[in-house]
């Protein structure tokens, strides 16, 4: 790997969700913002919409980071399952022992007892559902029903739901409007704007560092403008272009990205799309020669027949 090269302690564009990493660019600090003055306040539910790769399930994580002190917190990362399982789920992570004989009364039960528990201790709780278009209909019912736990001043439990845009399409079915109903606030979390990749690149960068003297001045300010357009900002995008291009400069010995990486590795990465004829007239020498297809494999010296 390239982490002695670049004098890393750790891979600085890995598309796992890490809070070390996390880059409050505009909208992932408005969204965040939001949900913390919207739960401190007492508000049940909220929605969290986002685009593929946009970074919701890091925002989700950092959120239940900040809360840790003064809240009791339950994660929930694939909610594909059925109205008992769902609840069930919540019941685990929120580390209350499932009653025997088990039945769906003893379960709500145990549930509405742990919860009047914590609040009695001047705990809130919050169960964060990330994958939310996917929860069943079925399954909807419930959180629902998990909503309607509350005393004479404040809920019991406050849920917020993350999710892709088919999430809005699955809450505007007449026969769960009643859910859509209880949602007080909610947010969309979208691409970053393109002038800011350059300072996430460094961002993460200095994240992944060894010492203060690590040079994180890698991406020259054109690669890091071209990662941009070719990223159209997401998150995950650019995490898959920008490690690959370390990757590539890495097998060639360098220790700078140029604008040629950064055509190579898009070229070789099918989620991007190419840029628009309009941006090789604009700037036809910048462009990536279109003679023939190289993987990023080609550039590391690999042996062709």
């Amino acid at each position: 790997m390239y982490l002695g090269h670049f004098a890393l302690k750790e891979a600085p564009f890995s598309i796992t969700p890490d809070t070390d990493f996390f880059y409050a660019h505009e909208g992932a600090q408005a969204s965040l913002n939001t949900l913390l003055i919207a739960l401190r306040s007492g508000e049940g539910f909220i929605k969290v919409v986002g685009e593929l790769g946009c970074g919701k399930t890091v925002l989700c994580r950092q959120l239940l980071r900040l809360l840790h002190d003064e809240f009791v917190t339950a994660y929930i990362p694939n909610p594909d399952m059925g109205p008992d399982d769902l609840i069930m789920a919540v019941v685990h992570e929120l580390g209350i022992a499932a009653p025997t004989p088990l039945s769906r009364h003893r379960v709500h039960e145990a549930l509405r007892e742990a919860l009047i528990g914590h609040a009695t201790r001047g705990k809130r709780v919050l169960v964060c559902i990330d994958e939310a278009q996917a929860i069943p209909l079925r399954s909807i019912e419930s959180l629902r029903l998990l909503s309607n736990l509350e005393t004479e001043k404040r809920k019991l439990i406050q849920l917020v739901l993350l999710g892709q845009p088919d999430l809005d399409t699955t809450l505007e079915r007449p026969e769960i409007r009643q859910l859509l109903q209880r949602i007080t606030f909610s947010e969309y979390l979208g691409p970053m704007h393109p002038s800011r990749v350059p300072g996430y690149l460094a961002h993460r960068l200095r994240c992944a560092a060894l010492s203060e003297d690590t040079d994180t001045e890698v991406f020259e300010p054109a690669a890091a403008r071209l990662i941009a357009q070719y990223s159209r900002g997401t998150p995950r995008l650019v995490n898959v272009l920008a490690h690959k291009c370390l990757m590539l400069a890495f097998g060639e010995g360098g220790h700078r990205i140029t604008t040629r990486h950064v055509h190579l590795c898009a070229r070789d990465t099918p989620a991007i799309e190419p840029l628009p004829s309009w941006w090789r007239r604009l700037w036809p020498q910048r462009a990536a020669p279109r003679t023939r297809r190289r993987g990023v494999e080609d550039s590391f010296g690999a042996e062709r027949p």
